[in-house]
């Protein structure tokens, strides 16, 4: 564990140590890609006393990308499928993203390091301009090189595959659609994450590695 790990991982916690505040929410951001599997045979219907049948036959589809906001604190959740995962993707989501939080004074992002993540991405999809203004509107804050344990939105995102992408979905249109529906039935629950691990949890059960850096 470097110094460099240690200090972003501090930088995040401290991040999630803050007051709710909805002028500045606390917002993580990830994605996964989602392989689209359709059927080879049209699956027999559930019916009483017999589960639906599906053949071991498949297609593969391809692939597409989803992308997931989520607000601990007040429990919402954004959602989106995407074809790709470019730059111009990731700047299309986060102007979506500004304008659900268009009251909020800076929107205060936890995210990974991937080369996709900055604001520089809003410059190849916007006018400079209001890819300028879009990136006065974020405060960066990013997770640890193979520390992405850290974001709360790749709990969302586990979730969202156990509840959601258990069974196959050919097609990006109807992806979207299951997407939608299981973000709107958790944003209406409330559904969060309860994250008990602060820096000084992290001092005492790393300890040492914060004092191998010492020596």
């Amino acid at each position: 564990m470097t110094s460099d790990f240690i200090w972003h991982m501090e930088d995040v916690l401290d991040v999630y140590e803050q007051s709710y505040d909805p002028k500045r929410p606390v917002i993580c951001f990830d994605e996964r890609p989602c392989q689209l599997i359709g059927d080879a045979i049209i699956p027999i219907p559930m019916k009483p006393g017999c589960s639906t049948k599906e053949h071991y036959e498949y297609i593969r589809n391809g692939t597409c990308c989803i992308f997931m906001a989520f607000e601990p604190r007040a429990g919402k959740r954004l959602a989106s499928v995407k074809e790709h995962r470019t730059k111009v993707d990731y700047a299309d989501f986060m102007k979506t993203l500004a304008q659900h939080y268009a009251e909020a004074e800076s929107i205060i992002l936890v995210q990974d390091n991937l080369n996709t993540h900055t604001a520089g991405s809003f410059y190849e999809a916007l006018p400079p301009e209001e890819a300028f203004e879009l990136a006065k509107k974020y405060e960066f804050h990013y997770t640890p090189k193979k520390g992405s344990w850290l974001n709360m939105a790749e709990m969302e995102l586990s979730a969202l595959s156990k509840q959601c992408l258990d069974r196959r979905i050919g097609n990006m249109e109807r992806l979207g659609d299951e997407v939608n529906a299981w973000e709107r039935e958790r944003n209406a629950i409330r559904a969060t994450v309860r994250w008990r691990f602060n820096k000084n949890t992290a001092r005492v059960k790393l300890q040492r590695h914060y004092t191998n850096l010492q020596n």
